[in-house]
């Protein structure tokens, strides 16, 4: 199937590692040219050097996007580098609350601290604001656009210890549909993506790794069962699982699919 990303120039923000990374392997596959966006200067730069290597065109451009004025910096750079403005913009990038303790759970609301509360909005709502308010303009001169959120399924549902979490995800969900009637016009789509729990290389330990098996990991095989594809398959969802599903929204084939939230989550939300 051709995607009609030939030409496209894709932002993905925290594209370093995991989902992000195989998300710009999958663009840059598509014939996009991806600018691999990363807190970690050396981790954009990895992802864009593989991409190169595969024949593929990549930018890396390291920047906290918690930061407004690094962010229009980044879109500049981008435009300049490849002589066009970017046209596909997915917001990846995001954390979770801190553990109290390695290997702990992540505290209740009234146990977390207030400045905590904050890293997780700052990055997971500001962030993608910032993104979006920066590329809207090309967006729009153009008269196309793309924009993917990359959600958590606590977003929709909720979920105990991940309050500001589940909430911060939630305001992405509803400001990418305010986006999304706004930029209609423009033919401006704006999706979002929910996601569960994602195994990948970057995670070393626990049911979350990429060597955790029911047979070694307890704890992963209750998790299975809350996934009922993932029960099936007897693994948890890997990045590549994810990929393809933000490369059709980013494409030509899904030009009528705008202001909706897509569960990639094997089955743990069904709505």
């Amino acid at each position: 199937m051709n995607l009609g990303l030939e030409g496209k120039v894709a932002l993905v923000t925290g594209g370093g590692q995991g989902v992000g990374r195989q998300i710009c392997i999958e663009l840059a596959g598509e014939g996009a040219a991806v600018v691999v966006n990363d807190l970690f200067a050396e981790r954009a730069q990895a992802v864009a050097g593989e991409i190169e290597a595969a024949g593929g065109r990549a930018l890396a451009a390291p920047a906290d996007i918690t930061r407004p004025e690094q962010v229009d910096a980044m879109v500049r750079l981008a435009a300049e580098h490849f002589g066009k403005p970017i046209s596909v913009l997915v917001n990846n990038a995001g954390i979770v609350p801190e553990r109290r303790e390695k290997g702990g759970r992540t505290p209740l609301f009234l146990d977390m601290p207030v400045a905590d509360w904050a890293k997780v909005v700052d990055l997971n709502v500001y962030g993608t604001m910032y993104c979006c308010r920066a590329v809207l303009p090309g967006m729009i001169q153009h008269g196309a656009g793309r924009i993917v959120n990359i959600i958590s399924e606590a977003g929709r549902v909720g979920e105990a210890q991940l309050a500001v979490y589940s909430g911060a995800k939630a305001a992405i969900a509803a400001f990418g549909k305010a986006i999304a009637r706004e930029h209609g016009r423009h033919r401006i789509t704006v999706n979002s993506v929910a996601l569960g729990a994602v195994s990948h290389a970057g995670i070393k330990d626990g049911p979350l790794s990429v060597g955790a098996t029911v047979d070694n990991d307890e704890r992963l095989g209750k998790m299975l069962n809350l996934y009922p594809i993932a029960k099936g398959l007897g693994r948890l969802c890997r990045p590549e699982d994810v990929s393809g599903v933000v490369a059709f929204l980013a494409s030509e084939r899904a030009l009528f699919v705008t202001g909706q939230t897509l569960g990639a989550s094997g089955g743990f939300v069904m709505l």
